[in-house]
C-alpha cells in the first residue's frame, strides 16, 4: 500500500488549540533543553576528564547522559518551532527519523537502566566482588547490548507504524510523531500495530522494570542486615540517585504507552509525553549532581584546575 501522507507530511498538534499556553511552555522547554544539553555535557567531561570517575557507574552514567542529548535533540528544535510559531507541520521524512531515532534511544534507555540497577545490586550485596563481576570488558558488552536492543525494536516497528493508512487530515494530536499518536492517525485497521506495540511494552517496559525492582527488593533486604545506621545511610545513597531517575522514566513512559483510550486521557497523555520527552532529560544530571558527593567533588576540581591554568 503507498502510504498517501508521504508527499505531504503531518500537523503536529500538540497544544495548538490554547495559543497562551504555547508561548509558556516554549519558555519551559526552551530552558530545559539548555539545562539538558549543559548538565548532561558536563557529566560525559567529567566521567572522561576525572580520573576518580573512571569507573563502571560512571561509565553507564555518561552513556545514559550522551543518549538524553541524542534523545531531546530529535524532537526538541521541532518542538520549539510549533511551539513559537502557526507553522506545525513536520515532513514524512522527518516524521519517520524523529520516530526511528525516539524508539531506539527510548528502548535503549529501558534496558540501560535495568543494566545500572544490576550495578548498584552488584555493588551493595556483592561489594567484594564488584571489581571481579562488574570489569570493564562486562560494562562495554552489557552497553552495547542496551544499544543494540534498541536499535531492533525500532527496524521492527517504526516500518510497520509508517505503512499504517494515515486519516487525509494528517493531523497527529502530540508534540512528536510518536507510535501512540500515529495508530490513533489512521484510518484503516490497527489491530497488528496494537499488538506489536502491547508485546513491545512487556518486553520493553513491563520485564525491565520488574528486573529493577527485584534488584532494588535485594539491595533493600541486604541494607537492613547493616547494622551500623551510617553504613545504611552509604549503601542506600549509592542507590538514591538511580532510584529517583527510573521512578520519574518509567512513571511518565507508563503513562504515555499504557494510558486508557479515552480523550482526557490522551490530552493527559500529551502532558507526559512532553515531561518523558523533555523534563526526565534535564532533570537526570540535577538528581546526578546534586545527591552525588563524587560528582560535584569532580566538578569543583575541573573548576580549580581551569582557574589555575587561567592565573598562570
Amino acid at each position: 500500500m503507498v502510504n498517501q501522507s508521504s508527499p505531504m507530511g503531518f500537523l503536529l498538534l500538540g497544544f495548538s488549540e490554547h495559543p497562551a499556553l504555547e508561548r509558556a511552555l516554549f519558555v519551559v522547554v526552551f530552558t530545559s533543553y539548555l539545562l539538558t544539553l549543559v548538565g548532561n555535557t558536563l557529566i560525559i567531561l567529567l566521567s572522561v576528564l576525572d580520573p576518580r570517575l573512571h569507573s563502571p557507574m560512571y561509565f553507564f552514567l555518561s552513556n545514559l547522559s550522551f543518549l538524553d542529548l541524542c534523545f531531546t535533540t530529535t524532537c526538541v528544535p521541532q518542538m520549539l518551532v510549533n511551539l513559537w510559531g502557526p507553522k506545525k507541520t513536520i515532513s514524512f521524512l522527518g516524521c519517520s527519523v524523529q520516530l526511528f531515532i525516539f524508539l531506539s534511544l527510548g528502548t535503549t534507555e529501558c534496558i540501560l537502566l535495568t543494566v545500572m540497577a544490576f550495578d548498584r545490586y552488584v555493588a551493595v550485596c556483592q561489594p567484594l566482588h564488584y571489581a571481579t563481576i562488574i570489569h570493564p570488558r562486562l560494562c562495554w558488552q552489557l552497553a552495547s547490548v542496551a544499544w543494540v536492543i534498541g536499535l531492533v525494536e525500532s527496524v521492527v516497528q517504526t516500518p510497520s507504524t509508517l505503512r499504517l493508512p494515515f486519516c487525509p487530515h494528517r493531523q497527529v494530536d502530540d508534540f512528536v510523531c510518536e507510535v501512540p499518536a500515529l495508530i490513533r492517525l489512521s484510518c484503516g485497521d490497527t489491530s497488528y500495530n496494537e499488538i506489536q506495540m502491547a508485546v513491545a511494552s512487556v518486553f520493553i517496559l513491563v520485564v525491565p522494570l520488574s528486573l529493577i525492582l527485584v534488584s532494588y527488593g535485594a539491595i533493600t533486604r541486604a541494607v537492613l542486615r547493616i547494622n551500623s545506621a551510617k553504613g545504611r545511610r552509604k549503601a542506600f545513597g549509592t542507590c538514591s540517585s538511580h532510584l529517583a531517575v527510573v521512578t520519574l522514566f518509567y512513571s511518565s513512559v507508563i503513562a504515555v504507552y499504557l494510558q486508557p483510550k479515552t480523550p482526557y486521557a490522551q490530552e493527559r497523555g500529551k502532558f507526559f509525553a512532553l515531561f518523558y520527552a523533555v523534563g526526565t532529560p534535564s532533570l537526570n544530571p540535577l538528581i546526578y549532581t546534586l545527591r552525588n558527593k563524587e560528582v560535584t567533588r569532580a566538578f569543583r576540581r575541573l573548576l580549580g584546575k581551569e582557574m589555575g591554568l587561567t592565573q598562570s
